[in-house]
Order: structure tokens, then sequence, then C-alpha cells
């Protein structure tokens, strides 16, 4: 039986898809649908909109240069905080259309005790459980997901200001937003270091909404496996006896 959220997560997407596209040519498969794409980059827009009216609130000696493309000192720290609300909006959104594929199981587990090996690339592809998120996807996203709610804590705490929190409270929240933001935007940089160098051919699922096969197969053998009920290892072989993909 669905939930509400899945009912209304479903809906989202189908309307999506009549004003969007979803680009699938031979030898990929469907990984993110216009929907999800959507809130990607929304998210991910707000998030350097309120990143960089924040450093030209915060750090001016720095980041003064900013203030005047949002029209000045005075209208940035006005911005600031609608922007923030934006980026948690939508990444609310985000959050209940991945909550069910972000679930931790016992095969993130592992994947984190063989992180070393991982990032290493002593392995030429993922664990064989790796399903459609995988271990270091998801501690990122839980990581985001927190940070939000201090955010927005704090965020509230630092727009209504002393005479309705206190100045402790003032304090605290400063620190705690600076602190969450710092961690927010390391695992940015991490973020897009994977999603281009790092794993290429991710770029292109926040853009068409495809993977090809050997990206599915390497880096989410059980998604691929579910999508296309083949196994992995043997369709990387058989690619390999066609000529299709280099030997290593």
């Amino acid at each position: 039986m669905s939930t509400a959220v899945e009912r209304f997560d479903d809906k989202a997407r189908d309307a999506f898809d009549q004003i969007g596209q979803n680009n699938v040519y031979e030898g990929e498969l469907l990984r993110h649908r216009v929907y999800t794409r959507f809130l990607h980059w929304m998210v991910a827009l707000f998030f350097f909109l309120a990143l960089f009216t924040g450093f030209a609130i915060y750090l001016p000696s720095l980041f003064r240069w900013l203030a005047p493309i949002f029209g000045g000192g005075p209208l940035t720290r006005e911005l600031h905080p609608w922007f923030g609300t934006g980026f948690v909006a939508f990444f609310s959104l985000q959050l209940l259309n991945w909550i069910r594929p972000m679930k931790w199981t016992d095969a993130d587990s592992r994947w984190m005790r063989n992180l070393r090996k991982i990032a290493g690339g002593k392995e030429k592809m993922e664990p064989p459980d790796t399903g459609f998120f995988n271990a270091g996807q998801k501690a990122q996203f839980w990581e985001i997901v927190v940070g939000s709610v201090v955010f927005l804590i704090t965020g509230i705490i630092l727009w209504m200001g002393t005479r309705t929190f206190g100045r402790w409270a003032v304090a605290v929240s400063y620190v705690l937003h600076d602190i969450s933001a710092i961690v927010m935007l390391g695992g940015i940089f991490i973020h897009i270091y994977l999603s281009t160098i790092g794993e290429p051919g991710t770029f292109q699922a926040m853009i068409r909404g495809a993977v090809s096969e050997a990206w599915a197969w390497t880096f989410h053998p059980a998604w691929y496996k579910e999508v296309t009920g083949r196994d992995p290892v043997e369709a990387c072989e058989e690619a390999r006896r066609r000529g299709q993909i280099a030997r290593k």
C-alpha cells in the first residue's frame, strides 16, 4: 500500500515528465527522472546563492565584491535568509523524493568498512551489493539533512535577532551556522569531484537523466541487476569480449 509521500512523489514525477524529457538511448539506463533533476538543480542554485550572500555578509574583508552582484550590502542581507529558505524547502522535497533509496542497509556498513580500498581505486567495480546509492552518497545526504536542520533553526534565530531569542542564542547560532556551512561546503566539493572526474558519466545523469550500462554495472552493480535482470560481472565481461570497453 503506497504512502502519502509516495503518492505525492508519483504525481510530481508524472507532472514533470509531461513538461520535460527523459532521453535514454541504446546502451543506457534511466537513472533520474525530470522531477528529481529539477529538485537537484534548484537545491544547488539556492545553496550557492545562500553561500555567496553569506560570504558577503560574514566575511566582507574577503568577499565584499560579492555584495554589488546582489544589489548592495543591505539587499544582500535581506536576500540571504530567503535564499536559505529556498534551499531548505527544495531539499525537503528531495528528502521526500529520496528517503526510500537513502535508507541505510547492511550493505552500506560493509561498503564503509572497505572504504579505503574503494577510494584508492583498488577495486575495478563497486561491491556487488551496491544499490541505487552507495554508502558514501547516503552519508553525505544525511549530513545535508542534519545541516539543513541546523541551518533552519539557527537561521531563524539569527533572522529574528536578540530581541526575540537573546544574545546567547544568537551568539551560539552564529557559530553553529558557520560550522554547518563549512562542513556542507566541503561535502559539495567532494560531490562535484566525484560527479565529474571521480566517476565519469555521473554528471550526465543529472543533465539528461540517463547513464551508460557500463557506468551502472561499475558503480551501482546491484541497481544494474535490479533494473536489467542481468549479472553485472557477466555483462562487463561480455562487453569486453565484444570490444565495447577496453581491457584493463
